[in-house]
């Protein structure tokens, strides 16, 4: 069975964004493959048990290359991103690409376009509107946290926990990470929930974690 979460409805979100906390919905958790059990062999009466052969270790591949080491920043790799347009387009508004694009180092976890899809009508628009531009740029800071951070690490947060992790954002409140199942779930300041469903994009700058929802700050 696969793992649900709640998160904000989409005409609750946008109050949410403009106003304060808010109930939410059920999200899937990202799908995680089963284990396969193999059952252990039987041995019959009068049979010599059978040898268990040691398992062999494969020799690396010759002049198999390391992974190549990140090349762009932060900034750089949301901008040439297909999954994250309209995370890029409310960076660009916000001119927050020079700190993206700055030493950092930064962990951040960024809303793919489903996740704004969610959105009602006329709610991006809203954001971008000049009166609200530091509610989107607390909005956006919400999502980094200083320091560059693996999904490893993360886990080992959380366990170092006793089964949460907090991390503290730019915009000064925290997201709180967790697990679920193999999943890490990230719950914000207002009860909204999303997953991690494809960490570890490194760059020069730090490290992105893309994620299936958005990580909101409480406003006002």
């Amino acid at each position: 069975m696969r793992s649900t979460a709640t998160f904000l409805t989409p005409a609750l979100l946008a109050a949410t964004i403009l106003a304060g906390p808010a109930s939410a919905q059920t999200t899937a958790a990202p799908a995680t493959a089963p284990t396969t059990t193999t059952a252990p062999a039987t041995t019959q009466p009068g049979t010599a048990p059978a040898t268990t052969a040691k398992p062999q270790t494969a020799a690396p591949a010759a002049g198999a290359a390391a992974a190549p080491a990140a090349t762009t920043t932060i900034a750089a790799a949301i901008a040439a991103s297909p999954d994250h347009k309209t995370l890029l387009r409310l960076v660009q508004a916000a001119k927050l690409e020079a700190t993206l694009a700055g030493p950092g180092p930064y962990t951040v976890f960024a809303p793919k376009d489903s996740a704004f899809a969610l959105l009602p009508a006329g709610t991006l628009d809203t954001l971008l509107a000049p009166a609200n531009v530091a509610s989107l740029t607390t909005i956006l800071k919400n999502h980094v946290v200083a320091g560059a951070m693996t999904s490893d690490q993360i886990r080992a947060a959380i366990t170092a926990g006793g089964g949460k992790a907090t991390l503290t954002t730019l915009s000064g409140q925290a997201i709180t990470a967790s697990l679920e199942g193999q999943a890490i779930l990230l719950t914000d300041a207002v009860g909204n929930k999303s997953y991690i469903d494809k960490p570890d994009l490194k760059q020069t700058n730090g490290v992105i974690h893309s994620t299936n929802g958005i990580s909101l700050p409480k406003l006002g």
